[in-house]
């Protein structure tokens, strides 16, 4: 069978375009011939940092694993794992009961628009932010909506522009805390904002908290797990809590006023039950793994407060670039006096240096101008790459 002959068998929704863009075949070529400095790189699995490779391994010979018991929320011995994380590292009291296990943030961002929308409704997301959430809109037929972060010693969310992309089929307002890259975490006056917009529209809030733990100071941010002045369902998982994206566990916190957390949970439970996707090996070690949050994050934050503090410094000394200010997260942002595009720029700095940055576009910044780098990059490697990527801003301004 000729499958040209029929170039309607797939879905609208995968139309996507498949071939790689200039700044993929750039880091192609370069790869095939010299070694690069990633300054991307976002595996922490990859960034030399110690693993206690002994008890990870361990928590898998737990001769329950033998046995099938599916439960759609996840094991609750698990689930109550997660709610001791809560009550010990963020000093909060969660339901086991609200508590459901997924494979990914992903799968649970899938659970929740199929929970909250019917085809083309709406969900507002915050620009600029991961690049991830426009594939789960198209996959779930969801329409995604942008409203606005803006800039002024410090980012904050621009309520004018939220309260504008407001629409009669809107469903949900979408939170990073911290935002991914911009770092910075929803203060406590957006919070209420929010929750009062959300009450008054019948909305819901759908928060993203991966880098929750990682501030680049100590002080403790504020969960929405808790959070009851609206429905709400916050996000996190082993990927960036304990440093694990390969052991595929995340978690989904319903909280709000009844008697519509009580719907939402148990319709999200029937929902999970048609896939059962999480595996019951991985549960049964999820206590032991999601233990090694307490090995793994003092490294992420020794690492991450160390490169920014010298990519701080390095920038200071470049008057034709600004570091912005972040509070937390794995990333650094730069803002740049430039009349090029962020794609021209990255490849010319990989072509010219060797050195991997993100181009601001791939975040959705508004505008031309931003480059963006990984925080947890081994630091040798780190170093290596910024004095690299500031000489040759340095000539670019020359």
């Amino acid at each position: 069978m000729c499958y040209r002959r029929f170039p309607m068998m797939f879905s609208k929704r995968t139309n996507w375009k498949l071939n790689p863009n200039k700044y993929t075949q750039a880091l192609e070529e370069m790869r095939a011939t010299a070694s690069i400095v990633d300054l991307t790189v976002s595996n922490p699995t990859q960034c030399g940092f110690h693993y206690d490779a002994e008890h990870i391994l361990k928590a898998f010979q737990n001769p329950n694993a033998l046995t099938y018991e599916p439960e759609a929320k996840g094991l609750l011995g698990a689930r109550e794992e997660v709610a001791r994380y809560y009550r010990e590292d963020h000093g909060v009291i969660v339901d086991p009961g609200s508590v459901l296990l997924t494979t990914s943030t992903s799968e649970a961002y899938s659970y929740v628009f199929r929970l909250l929308c019917d085809p083309h409704d709406e969900i507002l997301v915050p620009k600029p932010s991961y690049p991830l959430f426009d594939f789960l809109g198209e996959l779930q037929d969801v329409s995604l909506v942008p409203y606005s972060l803006e800039y002024a010693h410090g980012w904050f969310v621009d309520f004018p522009s939220l309260v504008r992309a407001v629409t009669p089929r809107t469903r949900a307002l979408l939170l990073v805390h911290p935002n991914n890259p911009t770092g910075s975490y929803v203060r406590r006056e957006e919070r209420q904002r929010l929750n009062e917009l959300c009450r008054e529209r019948g909305l819901a809030l759908v928060v993203d908290e991966v880098f929750l733990d990682y501030g680049l100071t100590d002080e403790r941010r504020q969960t929405f797990a808790t959070n009851e002045d609206a429905l709400t369902f916050a996000l996190s998982g082993l990927s960036k809590v304990a440093a694990l994206p390969q052991m595929k566990v995340a978690w989904l916190i319903t909280s709000g006023p009844e008697p519509a957390k009580k719907m939402a949970i148990e319709r999200l439970e029937i929902i999970a039950d048609t896939y059962l996707s999480l595996n019951a090996p991985t549960q049964w070690a999820f206590g032991a793994l999601l233990e090694q949050r307490r090995l793994l994050r003092p490294q992420l934050l020794e690492r991450i407060r160390q490169n920014w503090e010298f990519l701080r410094s390095s920038v200071s000394k470049e008057g034709g670039c600004e570091l912005l200010d972040t509070e937390g997260g794995w990333y650094g942002v730069i803002r740049l006096k430039s009349d090029r595009s962020d794609e021209e720029l990255a490849i010319e700095i990989l072509r010219s240096t060797r050195t991997l940055v993100h181009p601001g576009h791939f975040y959705d910044f508004r505008t031309d101008g931003y480059l963006v780098v990984s925080l947890i990059t081994q630091v040798d490697h780190f170093r290596q790459g910024i004095g690299c990527l500031m000489k040759f801003l340095v000539g670019v301004r020359a």
